[in-house]
């Protein structure tokens, strides 16, 4: 929980910044840790990867929210990776796209954290 919380400050951080796709990595390291952690608590291991789609259908996560997860699911590549969008991330991204992240990532936090501290 407190890494994942210290990576969603981070994105805020850097959404100040302009640097926007440091939001994007951070926002989506924030739904995989606050995830990853949700999975240890209720399997008692952990889990790797960083494909969080996987991750959220093993705990069941809301549909609704699933949707929110698939669209943020593909920033650990695209937004370190120049070769995915054929731009550089730095070039990539735009305030309104990393915007949407944010939300997830807190909607995530908030989802996870919660069933995390039942």
């Amino acid at each position: 929980i407190i890494q994942a919380e210290a990576d969603f400050r981070k994105a805020n951080i850097l959404l100040d910044a302009k640097e926007y796709d440091g939001v994007a990595f951070n926002a989506h390291q924030a739904v995989e840790k606050i995830l990853k952690a949700l999975y240890m608590k209720k399997n008692k291991k952990g889990r790797a990867g960083h494909f969080i789609i996987y991750v959220a259908s093993e705990l069941n996560v809301p549909e609704e929210l699933m949707k929110e997860i698939k669209k943020i699911a593909p920033e650990y590549l695209i937004s370190r990776y120049p070769d995915i969008v054929g731009v550089a991330p730095v070039n990539y991204y735009n305030r309104e796209m990393v915007v949407d992240y944010i939300k997830i990532a807190e909607e995530v936090l908030k989802w996870a954290k919660k069933r995390i501290l039942e």
